[in-house]
């Protein structure tokens, strides 16, 4: 399955934000510092507690769209995930490659992550269709993936999940 370029790397920065570890107050900040790459150079990733919060409330959204079992219920939460959204696209050449970006350039860092989130989940929801989120299935798992195989049957997010699975399965078998 073939996503566009921007757009697949927008859809795992959503993933990776569904993913990421909230426990520790600075999460946010380190999420940010890591996906550096994502945001306006010079973009301050320093969050009051609130904009922490916020930042955890759009992570959940992304997660609450993948978790959603019909398409009412995704509409609904990507809608909610959008309203969060501040969409102030523009053309840049900045790698080398002519593509969009969502959110104004001088925008804070916490609109430039809301916003190219929504967008790049919305646009893959829509073009590839809602199916395409998931839930790993491998027991003491709840990583939210992507689905990019052909035939749409991917059910962990790793390949390490799957193989645990696999494995567990066939000694539960052997002991029966």
């Amino acid at each position: 399955m073939d996503y566009d370029t921007y757009g697949s790397s927008a859809i795992e920065l959503a993933i990776e934000l569904a993913n990421v570890e909230r426990a520790d107050p600075e999460w946010a900040r380190a999420f940010l510092s890591s996906h550096s790459e994502w945001f306006t150079p010079g973009t301050s990733y320093e969050l009051s507690p609130g904009e922490t919060h916020r930042a955890g409330t759009t992570a959940a959204l992304v997660r609450d769209v993948a978790l959603a079992e019909t398409q009412d219920d995704v509409v609904l939460r990507l809608n909610e995930l959008l309203a969060l959204a501040r969409p102030r696209p523009y053309a840049t050449d900045h790698d080398g490659e002519l593509h969009l970006h969502y959110a104004r350039e001088d925008a804070p860092v916490l609109e430039q992550l809301t916003t190219t989130v929504a967008m790049g989940l919305s646009q893959v929801v829509i073009q590839h269709g809602w199916q395409r989120l998931g839930v790993c299935s491998a027991e003491g798992c709840d990583n939210v993936y992507i689905d990019t195989s052909r035939n749409a049957s991917r059910r962990y997010c790793s390949n390490t999940c799957a193989s645990r699975s696999t494995v567990a399965a066939y000694r539960a078998r052997q002991k029966t």
